[in-house]
C-alpha cells in the first residue's frame, strides 16, 4: 500500500526528525458535517442556513459541501448566488437575493469591520469542542454562525503515537483557528500546532522548520499541500487526495492511512541498515583479500593467493551480500 518513487526518498526517510501533518483529509476523514447553527437576534435559523448554503454551492471546499448538504438535509431550497469571490484563507463573498453576504473566519470579519455582537464568544466555545465555526454577515451586519466538524480517522492516534515512539516530532498544520486546531490535536496526542496558516504559507512553514536544522517530512492530500510536499525533504501524499498532491510527493500512501507513514519509515530504516551491513561486509572482504593478493604475506609465510582462489573469494563476497539483502523478504514491520 505504499508507492516509493525513488531511492533518494527511501534513503532520506530513515533520518526524518519532524513530520508535519495536514489536518483535513490527513488526520481527519476530510468529510465534515454541519453540527451547529447559531443566529443573531432577529435572524431565523432556516433563513441563515438557506442563504449560506446558496452561497456555498459555488465553492469546492469540503467545509462548503458540509453546509450545503446540511441545508439540503433540512429540506431547504438553496438560491443561486452572484458575484461569488473566494478569499483564500479567509472566506467567501457574494450577492444572493439582492443582499451582500460574507461567510468566513474571524480574521475575515475583522478585515471587513463587521461587529460580531458576542458571536465571537460563542465561536470560541464551538472551537473548543473541535468544531470549525464560520461567521455569516448580511449587508454588513452579523447574522450568525454555521459550524462544521470533521471526525478523526480511527487509526490516526495510534500512528502518531508510533511516530513519537520512533523519536520523531509530530506537528499539525491547519488553516483552522488555534482553538479548533488544538482541540483536534489533543484528541490524537500532538503538542505542536501551526494554526491559521494560509494555503500559500504552508511551504514557508516547512522551510522554517528546515532552517531549525531538522529533516522534515510533510503529509498532505490537497492542491494547497503540493508546494509544501515539494519543499519537504520527503513528501508523503495521501492516495485518496488530489492528483496534484500525489504528483508533488516522493511517497504515496495508497490506502490513505497514516500507518503508511510509520511503515514507510520502518522500511527505510530496515533497508538502509541492510545496505550498511552489505557495505561493511564487502569492505572487510576487500581489506582482508587485497593485501594477500598483493603478496604481503609471501616474504613472511610464503603465501600467495592464486587467481582461482581470488575469484572464488570474490564470488563468495557477492553471494554473502545478496543473501543478506534477501533477508528483507522476511522482514516484518513493528506494529504501529
Amino acid at each position: 500500500g505504499i508507492l516509493i518513487r525513488g531511492g533518494e526518498a527511501l534513503q532520506t526517510a530513515q533520518n526524518l526528525q519532524t513530520i508535519i501533518l495536514d489536518k483535513t483529509g490527513t488526520i481527519t476523514h476530510g468529510k465534515p458535517v454541519l453540527t451547529d447553527v447559531v443566529v443573531a437576534s432577529g435572524v431565523k435559523e432556516e433563513e441563515l442556513l438557506r442563504l449560506a448554503g446558496g452561497v456555498e454551492k459555488s465553492s469546492e471546499h469540503p467545509l462548503a459541501a458540509a453546509i450545503v448538504e446540511g441545508a439540503k438535509g433540512r429540506g431547504l431550497t438553496l438560491p443561486d448566488a452572484e458575484g461569488f469571490n473566494a478569499v483564500p484563507g479567509h472566506g467567501i463573498e457574494a450577492r444572493i437575493e439582492g443582499r451582500a453576504l460574507l461567510l468566513g473566519n474571524l480574521k475575515f470579519m475583522r478585515d471587513r469591520k463587521i461587529p460580531l455582537d458576542g458571536l465571537d464568544a460563542r465561536a470560541l466555545e464551538l472551537a473548543d469542542g473541535g468544531k470549525t465555526p464560520m461567521f455569516v454577515a448580511i449587508d454588513g451586519k452579523p447574522a450568525g454562525i454555521v459550524a462544521v466538524a470533521d471526525t478523526v480517522k480511527e487509526d490516526s492516534k495510534g500512528a502518531i503515537q508510533a511516530l513519537k515512539r520512533m523519536g520523531i516530532e509530530v506537528v499539525m498544520i491547519t488553516g483552522d483557528n488555534e482553538r479548533t486546531g488544538r482541540a483536534i490535536a489533543r484528541q490524537v496526542g500532538i503538542e505542536r500546532v501551526l494554526a491559521e496558516v494560509l494555503p500559500q504559507d504552508k511551504a514557508f512553514n516547512v522551510q522554517k522548520l528546515q532552517l531549525e536544522g531538522k529533516r522534515v517530512a510533510m503529509v498532505g492530500d490537497g492542491i494547497n499541500d503540493a508546494p509544501a510536499l515539494a519543499q519537504a525533504d520527503v513528501g508523503f501524499a495521501i492516495g485518496t487526495g488530489t492528483d496534484v498532491a500525489i504528483a508533488a510527493s516522493d511517497i504515496t500512501l495508497i490506502k490513505g492511512s497514516l500507518r503508511g507513514v510509520v511503515l514507510a519509515i520502518q522500511i527505510s530504516r530496515a533497508t538502509m541498515r541492510n545496505v550498511y551491513q552489505n557495505l561493511f561486509g564487502a569492505f572487510v572482504y576487500n581489506v582482508l583479500g587485497l593485501p594477500i593478493a598483493l603478496g604481503v604475506l609471501y616474504p613472511f609465510f610464503g603465501i600467495l593467493l592464486s587467481p582461482l582462489l581470488a575469484a572464488i573469494a570474490m564470488s563468495f563476497s557477492s553471494v554473502t551480500v545478496i543473501s543478506n539483502a534477501n533477508r528483507l523478504k522476511r522482514w516484518k514491520p513493528r506494529a504501529a
